[in-house]
């Protein structure tokens, strides 16, 4: 096929192309409806018609931006995954055991339900849709791992941490185990667990000890 450049296009002729731009500055709010259905539906129950009305958007407009309900739920948690992990608001403690509390978010217990009704839709979905599990990883596990490994290179930078540890690996622990509780074990990721995973997993492995780091509890 044939690509054709703008600039070899009339102005006329790439209006007519292109048509009236996509306006997403709704997107936020139909995500975040998304997830609400999601918790409150599961996978299977869900429909994009629900999450519509739920955003008081027209369905016409979601199908065009989500023509499936497995898009839809991916985005949905990417962007919720994201909000949270900001790389430019990654907090800066002086010590990696402080950075990585610092990370921890308050959380009420209705959240905590909320969190983990919406992975039990997504193990739902990629139970039913298995080609679907490299695009969860994508939203679930690696914006958490991504933010670890900034973390940890910067202990390293500083020299905190010996280098030579393996990045790749260690940036996955909290993530991984977080996603294993909630999916399989059905339990909250509550604070307390994942200061447990810092100080009796993580720390140790880059040959750290709480002691070594102070970072308020």
């Amino acid at each position: 096929m044939e690509i054709v450049s703008m600039t070899q296009v009339e102005p006329a002729a790439a209006e007519t192309k292109l048509g009236r731009k996509r306006d997403h500055t709704r997107d936020p709010e139909i995500l975040a409806a998304a997830l609400e259905v999601l918790a409150e539906t599961g996978f299977d129950g869900m429909t994009i018609d629900m999450v519509a009305a739920r955003a008081k958007a027209g369905k016409a407009t979601l199908y065009r931006r989500w023509p499936s309900k497995n898009e839809l739920v991916i985005d949905a948690v990417a962007c919720m995954k994201q909000a949270d992990l900001d790389q430019s608001r990654l907090p800066d403690t002086g010590t990696l055991r402080g950075d990585l509390v610092a990370m921890i978010k308050p959380r009420s217990i209705e959240d905590a339900v909320k969190k983990m009704q919406i992975m039990a839709g997504v193990m739902s979905m990629i139970s039913a849709t298995p080609e679907l599990a490299d695009a969860a990883n994508e939203a679930l596990i690696k914006p958490r791992a991504a933010a670890n490994r900034f973390l940890i290179q910067r202990a390293i930078d500083r020299g905190e941490v010996t280098p030579g540890c393996d990045i790749d690996a260690l940036c996955l622990v909290t993530p991984a185990m977080a996603t294993y509780r909630t999916l399989i074990e059905r339990k909250p990721v509550d604070r307390d667990f994942l200061i447990s995973l810092i100080d009796g997993v993580l720390l140790p492995a880059l040959g750290l000890r709480a002691g070594d780091s102070p970072g308020a509890r």
